[in-house]
């Protein structure tokens, strides 16, 4: 078994001071970094080709994403329906049009190349003092494994609401997708992004997140499907008071690549932060990526903050890539930490089970179930639980065949 955990003792960064742009002008090559000094521009061509060599780009196979390295001619190949809550949907925003951009600047070339190959980003729009009861379902359905598509959506809910926004990912496509979420003050909101891709699909999204006073955003990143699925979640914690809970699931199938980059950066005052990834892997060269970013600002006193990225591997053959970096620039903090975990089976609980008359099988498949739940069940959709449940006892179903 191939299987890694990494959690440096210190964290990788530096403070000397960095020019990201006359570097990219210089080489087009990146150096090692903290996550907030990394380079940002609207223009693909300030970024250069990642080579793979780039912090940001070397533990993902940078040669099958070069379709999403340039716009898509036709920008075709998804579709979108809106399952609920059309009522939400505000007319589309070309860029330049508020709020889109009012907080996202893209930080890697798919991110910009989304954001310049989408004339019309779809807006959701929840209004001041609403609070929607039902979720508002959005499906993106992939039209083939050779047809390409940028997306730019902006998920804006107002002062005082409260809404859930799922965007389900189905098909198959190269997709290059910027989501940008901003929770005004006071108001609740929960976005989940479901990839429930075909085993050929390429799909790069990043997600950039304002957190406003005394607001929460609930974040979720569930990946069960596609070739590579890089979904990158940014969330800034601005306004005081203000609240980001992080969870992210994973299971990778032989050949299957998801990572998720994960930034959460506590910009003011007495600002709460936990961020919760946990993945299984299953099948020759199945790969997970996790790295996992807290900055907590010279501002941000009062901050209470926990990351945590947790593997099982299931199989030979699997590998998992765990990295969590915390940087503090203040002392006054409530607390902060971080923790990585990546290994086998628990025999322990293996024995325990099967000492009570449940066979092998079963039992690894309730120990399993047990580990990945623990994220589904934070969900607060029955029927989406419900669903993501049986998919993992499908995937369960077909290692134990």
């Amino acid at each position: 078994m191939a299987a890694q955990a990494t959690a440096p003792a210190e964290a990788q960064h530096t403070n000397a001071h960095i020019d990201p742009a006359a570097q990219l002008a210089n080489s087009g090559f990146i150096p090692v970094q903290t996550r907030s000094e990394r380079p940002r521009s609207f223009d693909p061509d300030d970024f250069g080709t990642p080579t793979g060599r780039e912090v940001n780009w070397k533990h993902t196979p940078v040669a099958q994403l070069t379709p999403l390295f340039s716009t898509a001619e036709q920008n075709d190949g998804v579709t979108y329906e809106i399952e609920s809550g059309t009522q939400f949907i505000a007319a589309p925003l070309a860029a330049g049009d508020a709020p889109r951009g009012e907080f996202f600047v893209p930080e890697d070339i798919v991110s910009a190349v989304a954001w310049q190959g989408t004339d019309a980003g779809m807006h959701v729009r929840i209004p001041r003092d609403e609070e929607v009861a039902e979720p508002v379902f959005i499906t993106i359905t992939g039209q083939g494994a050779d047809r390409r598509a940028d997306a730019h959506i902006v998920i804006e809910a107002l002062e005082n609401s409260s809404a859930t926004v799922v965007l389900r990912h189905l098909g198959s496509a190269q997709y290059a997708q910027n989501v940008e979420i901003l929770a005004r003050g006071g108001s609740r909101l929960t976005v989940i992004s479901v990839q429930r891709w075909e085993d050929d699909a390429v799909h790069a999204a990043s997600h950039q997140a304002r957190v406003d006073k005394d607001a929460l955003l609930k974040h979720f990143v569930i990946s069960f499907g596609g070739g590579i699925v890089r979904v990158n979640p940014n969330l800034e914690l601005s306004g005081t008071g203000s609240e980001g809970r992080m969870y992210g699931l994973s299971y990778a199938d032989a050949g299957q690549h998801l990572e998720s980059q994960v930034y959460l950066h506590h910009k003011g005052a007495h600002t709460i932060g936990d961020v919760l990834y946990k993945g299984a892997l299953q099948g020759e060269k199945a790969h997970s990526v996790w790295i996992g970013d807290v900055l907590i600002g010279a501002d941000a006193t009062g901050t209470d903050s926990y990351e945590a990225n947790r593997n099982l591997v299931l199989t030979e053959g699997a590998r998992a890539d765990s990295i969590p970096n915390l940087e503090i620039k203040t002392g006054d903090i409530l607390g902060a930490g971080h923790a990585s975990a990546t290994g086998r089976f628990d025999d322990e609980q293996l024995f325990y089970l099967q000492t009570r008359g449940i066979d092998e099988e079963e039992a690894r498949r309730l120990v399993v179930l047990g580990f990945l739940s623990d994220v589904v069940q934070r969900l607060g959709i029955p029927a989406l639980e419900e669903e993501l449940l049986a998919a993992i006892d499908t995937e369960l179903t077909a290692v134990s065949a």
